[in-house]
């Protein structure tokens, strides 16, 4: 096939992404666009997103319009509550578990008895599955999903993808990292201090803390749809390892404000944030060995790269 009709495929492929207007619905939209995809969303938030179509939908209430899906060649199902936004109460669990699970099974339902035809299913999954453990052992794909609520959380998340798989569609699962963006993430939350002078370890810093930058990850994405061969689990995650003293210390260095000497102990965190504190005070490594197999190369495996270009630009 000629470069030509490559971009001539490329122009008429259309996304449909759910939770559109989220961080990296956001991104990964702008960036789909500039390279000619057709881009629609498929949110409660009816906000407009530039040249986006926007599909109005609450999964509490009603199924999707199988009208929606005509056309369509993919879906890249983001979304999801945030799980840092709120304490983990019963019903917060249950709400962050049934906005990945329960609404991409109604995604299929309407996939399959309406006779959709996609080229591919592209969900967001977390590395998050592997558990909220500190540990001297590097993850791949390969490994069993750890049984505490994110790992089951995202075990439960990626086997709803499988029904697609099932069904004989490319199925891919994108299990993220920490994702660095400056103005929405959890990078910006950690730079809160900043604004008082100092910023702040939490723990005893010996955890590990994987992440990516917001360009690699939606360049991910950009893969999933476009390399026909790329299925099944795939890491996002930077390559290089760093622990949480680590990852502060840099950022500390970058935007040129000291770490407090004193860091939040373990057991403030606990009172304040309850079972949630866990995804900060403990993390391993992640192996971005698959990923980088499969052809793609980072543009920011060096975490102080990343921040200067996350914050400076």
């Amino acid at each position: 096939m000629s470069e030509n009709q490559t971009d001539i495929n490329l122009q008429k492929s259309s996304v449909l992404i759910t939770g559109g207007s989220g961080l990296v619905g956001r991104y990964l939209t702008s960036a789909l666009l500039s390279e000619g995809y057709k881009v629609s969303h498929l949110s409660r938030n009816t906000n407009q997103f530039g040249k986006v179509r926007v599909y109005s939908w609450d999964p509490k209430q009603n199924i999707p319009d199988p009208a929606i899906f005509e056309g369509i060649d993919y879906i890249v199902h983001l979304a999801g509550a945030n799980i840092g936004e709120k304490r983990w109460t019963k019903k917060r669990k249950k709400e962050i578990l049934t906005s990945r699970v329960d609404y991409a099974k109604i995604l299929h339902k309407v996939i399959i008895d309406n006779g959709i035809q996609l080229k591919a299913f592209i969900t967001a999954s977390a590395t998050g599955y592997y558990g909220s453990i500190t540990s001297d052992k590097i993850y791949t794909e390969n490994d069993l999903p750890a049984n505490d609520f994110l790992g089951t959380t995202c075990r439960m998340w990626e086997e709803v993808a499988d029904l697609f798989a099932n069904e004989g569609i490319r199925t891919v699962k994108i299990r993220s990292a920490v994702v660095l963006e400056k103005s929405d993430s959890a990078l910006s939350k950690l730079m809160k201090p900043a604004r008082f002078g100092f910023l702040v370890q939490t723990g005893n810093g010996r955890q590990y803390m994987p992440w990516i930058h917001i360009n690699d990850l939606c360049n991910i994405y950009l893969s999933a749809i476009k390399d026909s061969e790329m299925s099944g689990v795939f890491n996002a995650v930077s390559p290089q390892h760093v622990t949480n003293k680590e990852f502060m210390n840099t950022l500390a260095r970058v935007i040129k404000r000291p770490l407090f000497p004193l860091p939040v102990p373990a057991i403030v965190l606990r009172v304040v944030l309850g079972e949630m504190s866990d995804v900060i005070l403990k993390g391993s490594r992640v192996s971005s060995e698959k990923i980088k197999a499969s052809g793609y190369n980072f543009l920011f495996s060096n975490l102080e790269d990343a921040l200067n270009n996350v914050i400076y630009g």
